[in-house]
């Protein structure tokens, strides 16, 4: 084919697929015009719908475009002028958890090391360890024939010399002094018994107090003083546990106050006691004041020596609680948005405390104050606000922090 011929195909085609173009877009007539090409031409090839600038330079269809964003200005501005939705709670208040946390060791309420009163061979034990004893059983004996002897022998001199003074009171022969005598030897007499008595009675080994036996430390045969131990006797009914409590809390800790212990023997339990003592000066080195509890063990769970976690809880003062939510931040701090009269009002807070459900803050709040805690994107001081939340309006309960 010749060039002539592909030249007017071409042509053709290009024409054609511009019609085409003119005809199924409406923008093309327009970007037509932009480039040069007379209106009427392209005003034939969109069928009679020309997309051509009109005499105030838009086109029909760019006045009804325009004519819509308009509406949907207006529209869209109807939507800005309408109240923000918020959800809201009421102001609670609260008091501040001050509580002291300390770790302690516990030592039975009445604890003693026996020792015998007097020396000799332990002749026999009577108790083994972890028995249960009252005050005045005996323990042990230590070996008592000698004491037993002195003991018969002042027997024997008591009645001898009691026998004398009877004899010398009844018969007028004998002289005031002598009978005076026989009356004085007969009170010696009688001392020397009571003394022997005494040394036999030392022989054996009592508990001095209410308790429970430890390991006994000696064997039967053991020679022994009255520096040697014997055995250890702890009263452990109640328990003792002393720990240091920081300087701030010296006003705070009192005699009577309710105290709670736990223990890594017993983990998961927690023993309650009360304050038993407070020391009486402030330790200069560590600023601490040495505290006294004493906590129940009817059970007979704890054993002296054990290691003590004690928490005491303090009333502190009453400020306003939040929901978290409801605190917001900006450059200038935290703040609330408090709800009046449907109106959001931007109130600053300080943080006073921190708890999982709430927040104890410093502000010109006071129970029953609504304040915003969900929908706070939009909101804007003085702006106007619709509540949401059910019953915001209702008295709050006045709550404590745990």
């Amino acid at each position: 084919m010749p060039l002539w011929k592909q030249l007017i195909i071409s042509v053709a085609l290009l024409f054609l697929g511009l019609c085409l173009w003119v005809y199924m877009s409406p923008g093309a007539g327009r970007s037509l015009v932009q480039m040069g090409v007379p209106e009427g031409l392209v005003a034939m090839i969109s069928a009679g719908e020309p997309e051509v600038p009109s005499g105030n330079g838009s086109t029909a269809r760019g006045q009804g475009q325009a004519q819509g964003q308009g509406q949907g200005q207006r529209r869209g501005g109807g939507r800005g002028d309408q109240n923000i939705l918020v959800a809201t709670q009421p102001v609670v208040m609260a008091v501040v958890n001050d509580r002291l946390n300390a770790i302690g060791d516990g030592e039975a309420i009445d604890a003693v090391t026996v020792m015998p009163q007097a020396s000799g061979m332990i002749a026999e034990i009577l108790v083994t360890s972890g028995q249960k004893v009252k005050k005045g059983d005996v323990i042990a004996r230590l070996d008592s024939d000698e004491q037993v002897i002195l003991r018969d022998q002042a027997k024997v001199a008591l009645r001898s010399a009691t026998e004398k003074a009877e004899s010398y009171g009844n018969l007028k022969s004998f002289s005031r002094l002598e009978v005076l005598d026989a009356q004085i030897a007969r009170e010696q007499a009688e001392l020397q018994l009571t003394t022997a008595e005494l040394n036999l009675k030392r022989r054996q080994i009592t508990a001095p107090i209410d308790g429970v036996i430890g390991i006994v430390g000696v064997s039967v045969g053991d020679n022994v003083t009255n520096a040697s131990a014997i055995v250890s006797l702890d009263n452990r009914s109640q328990l003792l546990v002393d720990f240091w409590a920081p300087e701030r809390f010296v006003a705070a800790v009192k005699s009577g106050m309710a105290v709670e212990a736990a223990s890594v023997a017993r983990p998961g339990q927690r023993f309650s006691g009360t304050i038993d003592a407070v020391d009486s000066r402030v330790d200069p080195a560590s600023r601490t004041i040495r505290v006294r509890a004493r906590i129940d063990n009817p059970d007979d769970l704890l054993r002296a020596g054990m290691s003590f976690a004690v928490s005491m809880s303090f009333p502190g003062d009453r400020y306003p609680a939040v929901n978290p939510l409801a605190v917001q931040w900006d450059g200038q701090g935290s703040f609330v948005w408090q709800i009046v009269d449907n109106k959001s009002v931007k109130t600053r807070v300080r943080i006073i405390q921190r708890n999982s459900d709430q927040v104890l803050i410093d502000a010109p709040l006071k129970a029953g104050d609504v304040v915003a805690v969900e929908g706070l994107q939009r909101v804007r001081e003085g702006g106007t606000v619709e509540v949401a939340a059910a019953g915001a309006d209702a008295k709050a309960p006045e709550v404590a922090t745990r």
